[in-house]
C-alpha cells in the first residue's frame, strides 16, 4: 500500500494567464511542515497574515494547466471562487477524510475524481 501524495483538481472558473489562456485543471500535493513554516518568515506574511494562504497554495500546487511554474503571483491572479476552492481542496487532502475531498471536487466538476498516486513529496 502506498500513500497518495498528489491529487488532481478542476477549479470552478480557472486561471487566465497573460496570453488569455484558461487553465482549470491542476495537481496539488500534500503539504509538509516546511510548507507551512517557511512562509511565516516571508515579509509579505508579516505585513499581512492572509498572504500566508497565497504562499502555501503556490508551494503545494504542482501543476496548473500549462503554466510552467505556479508562483504566489499566479495564486494572486485567481478568481475568488477558485481561491476558495483551492483552500477547501487543501484542507480536504491534508486534514479531512476522502468523503470531504469528493464533496470539494464535486463543487467544481461533475466528473469523477481521478486519483494520482505518487511516492514523492
Amino acid at each position: 500500500m502506498s500513500l497518495q501524495t498528489e491529487f488532481p483538481f478542476k477549479m470552478p472558473k480557472g486561471y487566465v494567464d497573460q496570453h488569455g489562456t484558461l487553465h482549470r485543471e491542476g495537481v496539488m500535493r500534500l503539504a509538509t511542515a516546511r510548507d507551512e513554516i517557511e512562509p511565516l518568515r516571508d515579509p509579505r506574511v508579516r505585513e499581512n497574515e492572509a498572504y500566508l494562504t497565497v504562499i502555501v497554495l503556490s508551494r503545494v500546487t504542482t501543476e496548473l494547466g500549462s503554466v510552467s511554474q505556479v508562483t504566489p503571483k499566479t495564486i494572486e491572479g485567481l478568481f475568488v471562487a477558485d481561491l476558495a476552492y483551492l483552500q477547501d481542496f487543501y484542507r480536504a487532502i491534508n486534514f479531512e477524510d476522502r468523503s470531504n475531498l469528493e464533496a470539494v471536487h464535486g463543487a467544481a466538476s461533475t466528473a469523477p475524481l481521478e486519483v494520482v498516486a505518487s511516492g514523492g513529496a
